[in-house]
């Protein structure tokens, strides 16, 4: 015995080890088969092409490239449902060419329908009339949800559908929409002033939740609320953007009637994307950001209408630049203005006057 060796052991069992080496063995099989259960069929996917999970497990939307979100490019709105247009026809009629000119710049660009009347049927009609503009234009439309109860907490565009109302609501558009292959922005405001109003803070998300669920699966492309920068910290937004639903949707939208520049906005809601995981797709409001913020989001002095809308090329998670706010429609009774989402033609024509120039 070498020294300071122990006293020998017994003669191990053969019969025991090679039980054991088989329990062993089977053990290996089933971690095998659950790993490859994962990989071929679970929830990850986070290196799948199409962003179709996360490594956090989320199911996630397939997300559609710029051109399948928007076939067709950006339809026009028709003539009843263009203020600027309906403006700059009483202008001529009233002799004043030069001003119905000026107006012409904003009615002539594809700008995006507000749905705010909390009759159905009004509703309806307001749909209907502008997919057919859109369908003879072989072009997308892009509308706007607005009447969430509680709608902007009470300030200058107060006002939405009782608790009750909202979902049977947005259930009768989504009808009217159904297979028109529209855009559709779900609720500007709705998530983003949940910072600043606490009353929001329990019912907002689970409402947003269903009203998401009402829109999925009729053929339409949604965004919901993602702010715009510098009003709530990106990783608060993103938590409120996966409770309302943005992994079942197309992305989110940022800068709605307000005034930051592309760049910054850009910027953001890359981060902001990030954040969310799964790769969700953004477009940005540009209708009054042409000489950026201007210190305030309600009827700043000295903005101008920003770049032209149009689709991007689809190269990356920002598939437009859109004229979602109508320029020259007040944000309320600020600044001299009269009542949120009435026509101020005075600040409309500044609006002209400072435009973007690229």
């Amino acid at each position: 015995m070498p020294e300071h060796a122990g006293p020998r052991r017994p003669r191990p069992d053969r019969t025991s080890g090679l039980r054991q080496w088989a329990w062993i063995g089977a053990t290996a099989v089933v971690v095998a088969a659950v790993v490859t259960t994962l990989v071929v069929v679970g929830p990850w996917g986070a290196d799948r092409p199409d962003g179709s999970g996360t490594p956090s497990g989320r199911t996630v939307a397939e997300r559609k490239t710029a051109a399948e979100a928007f076939p067709g490019g950006l339809a026009r709105q028709p003539s009843a449902q263009n203020q600027p247009g309906i403006r700059e026809r009483a202008a001529r009629a009233d002799g004043r060419r030069d001003t119905a000119e000026q107006i012409a710049r904003i009615a002539d660009q594809p700008i995006a329908t507000w749905l705010t009347d909390t009759s159905h049927a009004e509703t309806r009609d307001t749909i209907r009339s502008v997919v057919a503009a859109a369908e003879r234009d072989d072009a997308t439309p892009v509308f706007v949800l607005y009447n969430v109860p509680d709608r902007d907490c009470g300030n200058y565009s107060r006002g939405g559908t009782e608790d009750d109302a909202y979902l049977p609501w947005v259930r009768s558009a989504v009808r009217a929409m159904a297979g028109s292959h529209a855009v559709v922005l779900v609720e500007p405001d709705a998530i983003a002033q949940i910072e600043r109003c606490d009353r929001l803070r329990d019912g907002r998300l689970p409402l947003l939740r269903k009203a998401v669920d009402a829109l999925t699966g009729h053929g339409l492309t949604v965004y919901l609320d993602g702010g715009n920068e510098n009003r709530v910290p990106v990783a608060t937004m993103a938590d409120r953007l996966r409770q309302a639903g943005v992994d079942e949707v197309q992305g989110f939208f940022t800068n709605v009637s307000n005034f930051y520049r592309v760049d910054q906005e850009r910027a953001y809601a890359d981060e902001l994307a990030d954040a969310i995981g799964g790769d969700p797709h953004f477009v940005i409001d540009v209708s009054r950001n042409g000489q950026g913020w201007r210190g305030t989001w309600c009827n700043p002095e000295g903005a101008g209408l920003g770049q032209d809308p149009r689709v991007t090329g689809g190269t990356t998670r920002m598939d437009a630049l859109l004229w979602v706010k109508t320029p020259g429609l007040s944000d309320g009774t600020c600044n001299g203005g009269p009542a949120a989402g009435q026509w101020w033609e005075s600040y409309a024509l500044a609006l002209v006057e400072r435009r973007a120039r690229d």
